[in-house]
């Protein structure tokens, strides 16, 4: 007989014992699909000794009966939703010990019993045991029964080595279900570190251009009846900002960063003179970034350049940019108000930005606020986000 495939999968702790699985179900699982059906015709087996021996009515009702509560037990495996595999790998190998002394075909039950007990257990030392016992209890019983040689084979060694050869077959199929698990797990870790980037640059994006937007528009308000030439240009500037972040919506969301450092840095010099600050910047233009340090720089830039505006009632602002023994360091320092309340979401994600390239990232309150962030320049082998 062949060895045959058997995999009940993993069963539902909250179904009912009893529950059926829908029918048309059955046969489309990957793991088996179709071959119930044919390992079921190697049952024709019991029946080759009744046929031969030209057995009594009496025999074949009892052998017919054998054969309908071996149907049950068998198929129970596949149809259940939570069938207990020991009882019914165990009422198999009870069968073929009640029917060995009238049918020398029971030794058929020992071989479906020992093809199945792999795939029901969740060890090779499990099924190694049960295995071993199955091949006892069968060769104990022909060998009592004084049957012959061959039937003390099919009933105790041959299924040993059916049920061997399945236990590798058994192994396979765990560590493949324990590998879709772990791609499922990866690709669902996946997800929620990319709505967290997601989240972060939004938050970054926005919030920097909303503040300059607003600005903006408080400085065409104030403008607008004593120059409104210089309101109007504000205004456009208003728009044409507008539709930048639009466009860098669309650029955080597909992961984009295509500015770069530099204009960034312009571009915060411009927002802090807009909002009446005096600027400071001190940074190098020919430095060597790697993409990856680019963009978090040029996000912490942004973020920390939105907080001077918004939070620090501050008169002045020095950017500080400087590459040092293989790392770049950033600092934004401002004469502000300070804080010693905790990390917002901008300030949070800004540190995990840092931290997932194997940089520091520090927050100082006394005499206003400094941020400095520091980066290896050499790209680490970065830790997937939302993983600690």
């Amino acid at each position: 007989m062949p060895m045959m495939m058997f995999d009940p999968g993993e069963p539902c702790e909250t179904a009912s014992p009893w529950k059926l699985k829908p029918w048309n179900t059955v046969f489309k699982d990957k793991e088996h699909g179709w071959s119930p059906l044919l390992w079921i015709a190697y049952l024709g087996f019991f029946f080759v000794d009744p046929v031969l021996s030209h057995a009594s009515l009496r025999i074949w009702l009892l052998d017919l009966a054998g054969a309908v509560t071996f149907i049950f037990l068998y198929f129970g495996l596949f149809f259940l939703v939570t069938p207990n595999a020991v009882l019914h790998i165990g009422g198999m190998v009870l069968l073929g010990v009640l029917f060995m002394p009238i049918n020398g075909g029971a030794s058929t039950f020992f071989i479906y019993a020992a093809a199945m007990l792999p795939f029901c257990v969740n060890t090779k030392k499990a099924a190694v045991i049960g295995l071993f016992a199955f091949g006892v209890i069968g060769a104990v019983e022909s060998r009592m029964l004084h049957i012959g040689w061959w039937p003390i084979f099919y009933s105790g060694l041959f299924p040993i080595i059916i049920g061997g050869g399945n236990t590798f077959f058994a192994e396979r199929n765990r560590m493949n279900r324990r590998l879709r698990k772990a791609n499922e797990e990866i690709e669902h870790l996946a997800k929620v570190a990319e709505r967290e980037r997601i989240a972060r640059d939004l938050h970054d994006v926005l919030g920097h251009t909303l503040s300059v937007i607003t600005l903006k528009s408080e400085l065409a308000g104030k403008l607008i009846d004593r120059d409104p030439e210089r309101a109007g240009k504000e205004i456009r500037e208003v728009e044409e900002i507008s539709r930048q972040a639009l466009s860098e919506v669309r650029d955080a969301i597909r992961g984009y960063r295509a500015k770069g450092l530099v204009a960034e840095i312009a571009l915060a010099k411009s927002t802090l003179e807009t909002a009446g600050l005096m600027v400071q910047c001190d940074a190098a233009s020919s430095l060597q970034l790697p993409a990856m340090q680019e963009s978090v720089l040029s996000l912490a830039v942004r973020e920390g350049v939105t907080n001077v505006v918004r939070h620090s009632r501050a008169s002045k602002c020095r950017l500080h940019l400087e590459q040092q023994n293989g790392s770049c360091r950033l600092e934004i320092q401002d004469d502000g108000l300070g804080s010693s309340n905790g990390e917002g979401n901008g300030l949070r994600g800004m540190r995990e930005r840092v931290e997932m390239l194997g940089g520091k990232f520090e927050r100082r309150s006394s005499s206003g606020t400094t941020l400095t962030i520091t980066l290896p320049l050499k790209t680490p082998v970065a830790k997937p986000e939302g993983v600690s």
